[in-house]
Order: structure tokens, then C-alpha cells, then sequence
């Protein structure tokens, strides 16, 4: 059984992913097939599914609609997916205005709108509350954000924060009420057909009274009144849902709903996109749901013609998004870590082979969704931080497995898996600020170079971060177990006197191959990191005319380069031994990190972008715990539990060559 329970359990996983990709029918309304119609928005085209998520995920903070947040885990919450939520703001506003989807968790907040609190009774959760709920206190929010907005925004407190970033899911909610007809709209088909017909006498009364000649004023009424709410309509610049005439048009042919229904006055007719729309708003009204699917479905085929490709890519993207595969993958990471980190404990191969599958299994994953953005986007894997802290996490993987392969001590499985979830999950956060796949800054969107260059600093970064791990996996092992001493070997084989670990004497200990470990990793960066920041010079230089411009995100990447410089110089000039080694590697985690996010907070030079305010304490935070465990690997041997009853410590670890006591920086 041992031996076929790695396959057996990847087996497994794997079934599961499959599992995940299957699609329930839709019972009534298909909105599977609403959400893949293609849209712009973001400057690229985009399926109505990826504007759901996006937008539910910076309006509530979740790809999916909770009717009922005020119902615990052991309740049955009414969930509603991202694409159902999204046609009801579009066509049934005074329905979606009732749903508590919009977040608001500032206390202080919530008493300036008078909202409620948490009542369970009265199904409040004090998180959650509705446009409904909140509208009586826009005045009032209005003009606190104006006066918000006199404050530098690094100056602002928390309330002012969650003031400033409630009003931008209201603005959002707005623009997607507006996107297909007026709020508030009644009949919006028969609405269109009036228009529609009223358009030759509508313009000609317009030209007439221009002209100071005779008009028929109720005919000019009706017409202004049109006019005022397909105004009204592009004001909010909701997403560009109507497509150009013709496939393969630039990007601005796409058009809002408000803007092509006034070019109707021009062209004498309303494009054909605006009546499958508002035929489907009727419907969705009515409740009638086969009428609904049937001009879901005749809009679709109206369209095949001349935007198969845009379909193509809507159809293929809902897929990505219903995949998810870089959640699915962070599960399936986390259980591997568990098993390798198991394996430290009672050295059993089984489990060791197990953790290995699932870490191959969950990389695939990852690498298929690598894969789909690449190809969506059609740009090189990294493109923005979103796609950075899933690249690096990619890229860690890889390491993690390629140093599994020639120690198989679960130290790579570790790396990979743990340095992979958390990636993932600073992806994830890195999601809720909107579309991931928007097109590239001007700055940015180049050449041959670019590309180049973004993927081999990434991977310098990775590795990095990789080596710095792999240091914190030595302090964690040297302080608070006797693991770092254990010698091992392939098959079970743990020296051991008496039950407890021998010293560590031979190459094989887990404390020595994580020091050869850290220092090949090292080599790894110093490469890829220099040759990633003269890329980007080149890049810069056919970009930009300069090769080098002293930017903060350009001495960031310098800085990484010296440093690790600095880490194999300090090395092969004995200076450092194996602690110094390790605690030089965690400090090079703040240098990177300083790199990767610090240099986006400056708000300054041409790589300020993908700011977040909350990102900035995260970062102190983690630069905090970075110097926290640089004091513990400074800790004198006789504190750490795999040294603890030596007689003295192994010269390799933390003595210099003479054999006198180490010092602090040993």
C-alpha cells in the first residue's frame, strides 16, 4: 500500500481539479452563456464574466454574491455567482439595489452614513449593506470625500482611507447600472423603439429651432428627453459593451450604450447590438427566461460573423476565470507542504514521494494558468505585480524541485510548496484592486527587450526570496528542533546515538545542505538578477534614449545585484561561514522585497504603479519579521536546540578558520 499511496494521493488531487472544471447547467437563466459575451473594458476586450468578478471582487471583496452575509458557516446563505449578480445591476437595478453586496467595515464609516450595525436578528452583519441602504447618505458622503480629497494621500487615517475607497465601489456600482439602459429605466425595448422612430422628426425639429423656423415642441421635448438620458447614460463612462461595425477595429470603435444611441441621430438607426440588449432586459424583467437565452444566443450568433476571435477569447477566458487555477493550485501546495514538513519528523519516503506528485501536480496547474494569461493577454508572463507574485511563485517551484532532485530531504518540497502559497496568496490580494490582465502602460507596453527583461529579473527575484527561505528554514530547524544536525541519507538512514540526533560532522546533515543550498541559490540570483537589470537597460535605452536613469525601481534591481555580490564575496573571503551566509540570505528577502513593492510606494519615477496603502504596512511588516529572525540566527550555538549539548560547535557553522570563538557576525 505505501508504495502506491504518492500515486494513489495525486491521483486523487488531480480527479479533483478535473472535477472543478465541470460546469452546472444553468436551471433557468443562462447566464454561463450571458457572461461570455465580449465587452471592453480595462482597454482590452473582456468577457461579461471577468467584469463580474472584477468588479464584485472591488465591490465586496469576493467572486461571488452573498444574498445573506449575515448568516453564520453552519447557515445556508443564499450565493448567487458573479455573472448572475452582474445582469441584475445591468438589467434589473431596483432588484440588485436591495442585495447587501457592498462592503463597508470601517465603524467610523458606518456612523457617518447611519448605517446599522451588526444585528443577526435583523440581518445585519455590520459588513455587508446595499445601495438601497446607503443612498440616503450620498449627500453626506459627497461631501466628505471632497473634503478627503484635500489631504495628501499618504496623510490620510483609516476612516479617510475606507471613505475615499467606498466611494469608488459606489462610482463602480453606478457606472454598471448604467452600462445597458438608464437607471431606472421601465421598458427599455419599447423605450429604444420610440426613440428609434422619433429620430427623423426628433432631429428635424432640433435643425429647426436652430434655424429659428417653425417646430413642433412636443415632438422636441420628447426628443431632449431622450437625449438628456443617453447623456446621462455615458457620464458615469460605464465599460464599452457595443462593439464596432467591424471586427479588428481600434479599440475606441467600441462604444458605450449612451454614445452609439446618439449617434443614432447621425446614422438615422440604432446599432442592432442595442435591441438584442434591450430585448434581453425585457425578458430578464418579465421573468422569462427562454426568451432570455434565445437573445443571449441570437445576439451570439449575430456576432460570429465578423468576432469569432473576440468570442473565441471571451469563451476561452470564462473558462480561465472557472478554472482558477492558481487557487486550486495554493490547495493543493498547502498539502504538500504538510507532508514534507511531516516527513522532517519520522523521515518516512512515503510520504516524502507523496509531497513530491503534489508538487508537480500543483506546478502543472500553475504553469496552465501562466499558459492561459499569456496567451489572453498575448504578452510575456509578467506584465504587472499581480503577475510578478505569480511568476516568482512559478519560478520558486521550480527551484524547489530542481533542488529536491539532488537532496532528497524534503527541503525544495518545503520551498516550493510554501513559497508558492504564499505568492499565490499575495496574488490573491493583489486581485481585489481590479482586472489583472488590463493592457500594459505606455511606459511598459514595448519590444523584445521588455519581455526579456521582466522574465529573468522576475526569476532573479525569485530565486532570492528562494535562498532567503531556504535561510529561515535553517534558523527555524537550528533554534527550535535538533533537526539541523541530523545527518541523512536517502531510504530511511538517520544517524542517531541513543535516540537523538549525532553532530553534525558530514555533508550529509540538513544544516550543510541547506548552507550549499542557500549558496548555489545565491550564485542563481546574482546571474539572473544582473543580467535581468542590463536588459532592462537596453530595454530603457531603445525606449526611453537612456540606458540608465537612476530610477528607484533601477537601483532597487542594482541593489539586489550588490548585495548578493557582496553575500559571495563575503563567502569566498571566509569572512562568513555558514550563519553569516544564512543571515546575509534573509536580509537579502528585505532588499528584494524593497524592490519588488517598496519602490511602487515612492510614487515617483516611471515604475510608480500597483500602489496599495494597505500593501505599505504589510511590507513593514514583513521587514519587521525579516530583522526578528536575523536576531534569532545571531543567538549564541548554546541557544539553539541543535547545538544545544555539543561540547562545541562545528568550525563550519559559525567559527573562523582560526578556531577562536565566533563572533556575532559569524
Amino acid at each position: 500500500m505505501k508504495k502506491w499511496l504518492p500515486i494513489l494521493l495525486t491521483g486523487l488531487m488531480a480527479a479533483w481539479f478535473l472535477s472543478t472544471l465541470r460546469t452546472e447547467p444553468d436551471k433557468t437563466f443562462n447566464f454561463t452563456e450571458f457572461g461570455k459575451l465580449p465587452i471592453l473594458s480595462s482597454g482590452r476586450v473582456q468577457p461579461m464574466d471577468s467584469l463580474a468578478r472584477n468588479s464584485l471582487l472591488q465591490i465586496r471583496e469576493k467572486q461571488e454574491a452573498n444574498l445573506e452575509p449575515w448568516k453564520g458557516a453552519f447557515g445556508k446563505p443564499h450565493i448567487i455567482s458573479a455573472t448572475e449578480w452582474l445582469a441584475t445591476v445591468m438589467m434589473d437595478s431596483a432588484t440588485a439595489d436591495q442585495w447587501p453586496v457592498i462592503r463597508v467595515d470601517n465603524q467610523e464609516l458606518i456612523s457617518l452614513l447611519k448605517l446599522p450595525g451588526k444585528d443577526l436578528a435583523q440581518k445585519q452583519d455590520g459588513k455587508h449593506y446595499s445601495w438601497s441602504q446607503i443612498q440616503p447618505a450620498l449627500k453626506a458622503l459627497d461631501a466628505e470625500t471632497e473634503r478627503i480629497s484635500k489631504i495628501d494621500a499618504s496623510q490620510r487615517n483609516a476612516y479617510e482611507k475606507a471613505t475615499i475607497k467606498l466611494r469608488e465601489r459606489l462610482w463602480l456600482y453606478v457606472q454598471l447600472k448604467n452600462a445597458l439602459q438608464p437607471d431606472g429605466a421601465q421598458n427599455w425595448a419599447q423605450e429604444v423603439a420610440d426613440y428609434e422612430k422619433l429620430i427623423p422628426a426628433g432631429v428635424a425639429a432640433a435643425q429647426a429651432e436652430q434655424a429659428g423656423q417653425k417646430y413642433d415642441e412636443a415632438v422636441l421635448k420628447q426628443f431632449a428627453g431622450f437625449v438628456q438620458d443617453f447623456s446621462s447614460m455615458s457620464r458615469f463612462e460605464p465599460p464599452l459593451v457595443i462593439p464596432p461595425q467591424k471586427s479588428g477595429g481600434p479599440r475606441d470603435a467600441w462604444k458605450r450604450s449612451g454614445d452609439v444611441l446618439l449617434d443614432g441621430m447621425k446614422d438615422g438607426a440604432v446599432n442592432p447590438a442595442i435591441h438584442f440588449y434591450a430585448a434581453m432586459i425585457n425578458a430578464f424583467q418579465a421573468g422569462n427566461a427562454p426568451e432570455f437565452n434565445r437573445q443571449v444566443a441570437a445576439y451570439r450568433s449575430a456576432l460570429a460573423p465578423e468576432f469569432s476571435h473576440e468570442l473565441s477569447k471571451a469563451r476561452w477566458e470564462t473558462f480561465y476565470n472557472h478554472m482558477q487555477p492558481f487557487y486550486n493550485a495554493m490547495v493543493i501546495y498547502i498539502l504538500a507542504g504538510v507532508l514534507a514538513c511531516v516527513f522532517w519528523f519520522n523521515f518516512s519516503e512515503t510520504l516524502r514521494r507523496t509531497a513530491v506528485g503534489l508538487v508537480i501536480l500543483a506546478l502543472l496547474i500553475h504553469t496552465t494558468g501562466l499558459l492561459f494569461r499569456m496567451v489572453l493577454e498575448g504578452r510575456p508572463p509578467v506584465t504587472n505585480l499581480y503577475s510578478s507574485a505569480i511568476f516568482i511563485g512559478w519560478g520558486a517551484c521550480v527551484l524547489g524541485l530542481v533542488l529536491e532532485a539532488f537532496w532528497k530531504n524534503a527541503i525544495g518540497l518545503v520551498v516550493s510548496s510554501v513559497v508558492g502559497f504564499l505568492t499565490l496568496i499575495i496574488a490573491h490580494h493583489l486581485a481585489n484592486t481590479g482586472d489583472t490582465m488590463e493592457m500594459m502602460r505606455a511606459v511598459l507596453d514595448t519590444n523584445f527587450w521588455l519581455a526579456t527583461h521582466v522574465v529573468v529579473v522576475t526569476l532573479g527575484y525569485a530565486s532570492t526570496f528562494v535562498a532567503g527561505f531556504l535561510a529561515i528554514v535553517y534558523i527555524f530547524l537550528g533554534v527550535f528542533t535538533p533537526r539541523l544536525t541530523t545527518r541523512f541519507t536517502p531510504g530511511n538512514t538517520v544517524a542517531a546515538t541513543g535516540g537523538a540526533p549525532s553532530p553534525a560532522t558530514s555533508s550529509d546533515t540538513f544544516g550543510k545542505s541547506l548552507a550549499r543550498m542557500v549558496y548555489g541559490i545565491v550564485c542563481f540570483a546574482t546571474l539572473f538578477s544582473f543580467v535581468g537589470t542590463v536588459l532592462g537597460g537596453i530595454w530603457a535605452d531603445q525606449s526611453w534614449g537612456r540606458f540608465w536613469g537612476w530610477d528607484p525601481k533601477e537601483n532597487g534591481a542594482l541593489i539586489i545585484v550588490l548585495w548578493n555580490a557582496l553575500i559571495l564575496h563575503l563567502r569566498w573571503g571566509g569572512i562568513i561561514r555558514e550563519r553569516g551566509l544564512i543571515n546575509c540570505a534573509i536580509f537579502g528577502n528585505i532588499v528584494t522585497s524593497w524592490s519588488w513593492f517598496g519602490v511602487n510606494m515612492l510614487g515617483i519615477g516611471l515604475h510608480s504603479y500597483g500602489f496599495m496603502d494597505s500593501a505599505f504596512y504589510w511590507l513593514l511588516a514583513f521587514v519587521a519579521s525579516q530583522l526578528g529572525l536575523i536576531v534569532l540566527g545571531c543567538l549564541p550555538l548554546s541557544l539553539w536546540k541543535s547545538f544545544r549539548n555539543q561540547a562545541a560547535p562545528s568550525s563550519h557553522v559559525d567559527g573562523p578558520r582560526t578556531g577562536t570563538p565566533a563572533t556575532v557576525a559569524g
